[in-house]
């Protein structure tokens, strides 16, 4: 198993442009039918220095924590996730972590 995050960055222009809304409709959208065995969504507060100007950018954030079998097709959903999101809402980038993992599910006995 690999666990992957994804960090996606709200900020449009120097300022909060993804709204709460449009994350949702997103996270239906493009990643939850890529992924309907489960996944977590965290608020996190993110902060990164733009090549540009130099000037150190903050800005609100989502992270998206999949833990997926490793495979070629669950490189591409990650990957068309993240073009989706570039796309829609014309961002630099969108971070990809990924680590291996070793995971199983306590469940009632």
């Amino acid at each position: 198993m690999i666990e992957v995050e994804l960090l996606f960055g709200r900020n449009i222009g120097g300022r909060l442009g993804v709204t709460e809304a449009q994350w949702r409709a997103f996270l239906a959208r493009e990643v939850t039918p890529r992924f309907p065995e489960g996944l977590t969504v965290y608020e996190a507060a993110g902060q990164w220095r733009d090549e540009k100007t130099r000037a150190l950018v903050r800005e609100r954030s989502k992270i998206v924590r999949i833990i997926m079998a490793a495979d070629a097709q669950a490189n591409d959903k990650i990957e068309a996730i993240a073009a989706a999101y570039i796309k829609k809402f014309r961002q630099d980038s969108v971070g990809i972590v990924t680590r291996p993992a070793c995971v199983y599910f306590k469940s009632k006995s």
